[in-house]
């Protein structure tokens, strides 16, 4: 079962969970105030339970919500679109900027550990195109980009996906 903390049940959690740690009560209440939607923060463990989920069904070739997306049965944001690549905004979003880079066709790569040699041009460009995507969004002082793996990584979309997250100063070590 996921569990949620909405920012009405307490700030501090919220902050403390959301992963804006260094942002006061006030400073998080405005940017949900200023956002089209309410915040959700969701839990670690909401997260490593989304991620031993979908590890049990990774490989079963059934469509992602990412390929629903590519093929336009879910909307999303899209901010670039190539042949080869999709860039189109989280969700979630884990800072003022967080966007995610995905192959338009998965062809095996539901994770970066199943790269394999014939992948790597594929690569190559997603890293491209999330530098690209990063100048066009203004994040010149820096940004992060993630690639969860397997269920150990948390990751939950089993088709390879990069996260683009700036627009603050990140912490370390991440998690």
């Amino acid at each position: 079962m996921l569990q949620s903390l909405r920012l009405l049940s307490g700030c501090s959690k919220a902050v403390a969970a959301s992963g804006t740690a260094g942002l006061r009560c006030s400073q998080l209440s405005s940017r949900v105030t200023a956002s089209s939607r309410p915040l959700v923060v969701r839990t670690m463990a909401s997260e490593v339970e989304r991620a031993q989920a979908a590890a049990a069904q990774a490989d079963s070739g059934a469509p992602t919500i990412f390929d629903k997306i590519i093929s336009k049965e879910i909307p999303a944001q899209v901010i670039y679109e190539d042949e080869e690549a999709l860039a189109f905004r989280d969700i979630n979003p884990q800072g003022p900027v967080h966007f995610l880079v995905i192959p338009k066709v998965r062809n095996g790569l539901t994770q970066l550990s199943k790269a394999k040699e014939e992948h790597k041009p594929l690569l190559g460009h997603l890293l491209y195109v999330a530098a690209q995507v990063a100048k066009q969004e203004g994040l010149s002082q820096g940004y992060r980009v993630v690639v969860n793996d397997g269920p150990n990584g948390c990751q939950s979309v089993y088709h390879l996906h990069l996260h683009i997250i700036g627009g603050r100063q990140m912490n370390w070590p991440p998690g």
